[in-house]
């Protein structure tokens, strides 16, 4: 059947010509969010991996409650024996392979969990020594990776105070994104390293443990002041102050250096209107930069190793392209720096930054910087509550970035998005679905969360543009940015947004989508002689609504194509097939299992009859969508 299907998957997926095309609408009535200013100064000892801070945080209450607790996040806690996220490691079925060593074999792997074997010089921590509200000493108490404290004021609506903490940390080895030593041999991933207040919105606070999970954060401006071994090339969130100062490939050769007394550097960043700081540190990185025309400038920094240099060289020119992509596709970057940082222990967004391992593949290096980046737009200017909402960050992100990489890396893949699709269909085959509104600590197993979060949340936005049309989704993608950039937004935005640009009814397909785990399945009943006549009869077997395009080939090689649009969409979208001839059919009614319509051909004229060409139709079972008459 591949030949009739070929020439319908090539369906428009190149979305850049409709980048410039800018869609303004007011901010939404009642819409508010707290905010956070953080001015830090470090001392960071590299013989011990343990660091000093001071932490001036200006907390504004912006909402219309009173305040009498706010909580912190310590997420350095977790790296701990005994810790929640040791304890989930040990209990889940089947944990991260980066956290865990297996003493069993590989037919019979027994895990165990890495951060159970820690030593106490090799533990992650933050202790708060001292916290003042206005100058008023507090009482708080440490519940794991939570710190929370008793107000000595009620914190008012409208009212901005001041926290001034003291604190200390050690950085433990690395086990999950932070951390120090990693396997490529980078010293220092200094990512939720520091105190962090969390999110209060109007949901109330989101004050979760870190499970090694994801996260979620308030917007403000960070001024760091980090103090380390002069020996050290620091990279990271925000514009470097004292360039001249530190040096490093960040100064302005046309200007004196000015040099500084003593083993250590001090290097000061500021981070304006981001919901989060990172940095990473190592005496052997490479700095690089780019100017992106119109854009931002990029940094790089890897190891000094002969093995990956030529890569991270060839990655320079492909990174550029993915911000020029991602800038004309979802929205412009809004900031000044990005930078690729050799970190970590796989690829994880942060503010202006990314964190990847590095000794990869040429494909595999440019492939997870695609991603990381595409991060920038829906988490790190979207972000969405990712505790909550996962998949609204992580499969939008893996959505453009796979239209990124089909670009970029000149893929040439008729349906880039194929992948997603036979992952999604194995997990909703599998009995290990949960519905994507699960808590993203929740899920019994890290596989169903990987392919619900990833792949399945991929899926929502390619067969939304099989539901409301490709023109139509790249308009949404594109106003969901501009209207909700730095405002949190929820499932109900994206399904809005698309509703106000295709002027169709969505709420089915939020609700049958995220809220549960019902599955489409579409099939042909029977296709039978009606006179000179075709009556063709499909059927719904699965329980999720969606409307069906129906492809009908001839023994003469013509072709045409029949649409019932779902009742309940109360619309239909324009004809994906613009050389082809359709007809629109009567709205299908979800109740009803069957429906049929009539050709005004003889059956032995059919050669075959399709539904969903496209195959943006998530199916789980496909080989029902096809009959072959001759």
């Amino acid at each position: 059947m591949k030949k009739f299907l070929a020439s319908f998957l090539s369906i428009g997926f190149i979305i850049s010509a409709y980048a410039n095309k800018k869609i303004d609408i007011a901010v939404k009535d009642g819409y508010w969010q707290q905010k956070v200013d953080y001015k830090m100064t470090i001392d960071f000892n590299v013989e011990n991996f343990q660091y000093k801070g001071t932490q001036a945080l200006k907390y504004t209450n912006n909402s219309p409650d009173v305040l009498n607790k706010v909580f912190y996040h310590l997420y350095f806690n977790a790296f701990q024996p005994g810790s929640e996220m040791d304890i989930r490691l040990q209990s889940i079925k089947d944990p991260d392979g980066r956290m865990v060593n297996n003493i069993g074999t590989r037919e019979k792997p027994v895990y165990e969990s890495r951060i159970a074997k820690l030593k106490p010089n090799e533990i992650g921590y933050i202790k708060v020594n001292k916290l003042s509200q206005n100058g008023t000493a507090l009482t708080y108490k440490v519940e794991g990776t939570i710190l929370e404290v008793d107000l000595a004021k009620p914190i008012q609506p409208g009212e901005t105070v001041t926290f001034d903490m003291q604190f200390d940390g050690q950085v433990p080895l690395q086990i999950r994104r932070s951390g120090r030593n990693n396997a490529e041999g980078v010293a220092l991933s200094m990512t939720q390293w520091y105190p962090k207040m969390a999110e209060y919105d109007f949901e109330g606070w989101h004050a979760h443990p870190y499970l090694a999970r994801e996260f979620h954060g308030v917007w403000g401006d960070f001024d760091v002041k980090l103090t380390i071994d002069k020996n050290y090339v620091v990279g990271g969130s925000g514009y470097i102050q004292n360039p001249q100062e530190v040096g490093h490939g960040y100064e302005d050769p046309s200007k004196p250096m000015k040099k500084t007394k003593g083993k250590k550097l001090t290097w000061h960043f500021v981070a304006p209107n981001v919901h989060d700081f990172t940095w990473a540190a190592d005496p052997e990185y490479i700095h690089d930069k780019v100017q992106v025309k119109n854009g931002p400038m990029m940094h790089f920094f890897y190891k000094n190793n002969d093995k990956i240099k030529e890569n991270w060289k060839k990655l320079q020119p492909k990174a550029v392209e993915s911000m020029e992509f991602l800038s004309r596709n979802v929205g412009k970057y809004p900031y000044k720096q990005y930078s690729i940082i050799q970190g970590g222990d796989g690829g994880m967004e942060y503010a202006m930054c990314t964190l990847i391992t590095g000794e990869r593949s040429f494909g595999s290096l440019v492939g997870v910087t695609v991603h990381e980046m595409a991060h920038s737009w829906f988490q790190h200017v979207l972000a969405t509550n990712e505790s909550k909402h996962e998949w609204m960050d992580e499969g939008f992100t893996s959505f453009i970035s796979s239209l990124g990489m089909n670009e970029i890396m000149d893929q040439k893949r008729d349906n880039p998005f194929q992948g997603a699709y036979r992952a999604y269909q194995f997990l909703a085959t599998s009995g290990n679905e949960q519905p994507q509104t699960t808590h993203a600590d929740r899920y019994n197993l890290n596989q169903a969360y990987g392919i619900s979060a990833y792949s399945k949340g991929e899926v929502f936005l390619a067969q939304l543009g099989y539901v409301i049309g490709q023109e139509n989704l790249i308009k949404t993608v594109k106003k969901y940015f501009d209207d909700f950039k730095f405002k949190h937004p929820v499932p109900n935005d994206i399904k809005r947004t698309a509703e106000k640009v295709s002027g169709m009814n969505l709420d089915w397909y939020l609700t049958d989508w995220t809220q549960t785990t019902n599955t489409i399945d579409y099939g042909i009943k029977e296709v039978a002689a009606s006179g000179n006549n075709t009556k063709i009869t499909l059927e719904r077997i699965g329980l999720m609504p969606m409307p069906v395009d129906v492809l009908v080939v001839y023994n003469d090689g013509t072709q045409e194509t029949f649409y019932a649009p779902l009742r309940m969409m109360r619309g239909e979208k324009p004809n994906p097939y613009p050389n082809l001839n359709r007809t629109l059919l009567p709205d299908w009614a979800w109740a009803y299992p069957t429906y049929d319509f009539t050709i005004n051909k003889p059956k032995s004229s059919i050669k075959a009859v399709v539904i969903d060409p496209s195959q943006l139709m998530a199916d789980i079972k496909r080989d029902n969508n096809t009959m072959e008459l001759n």
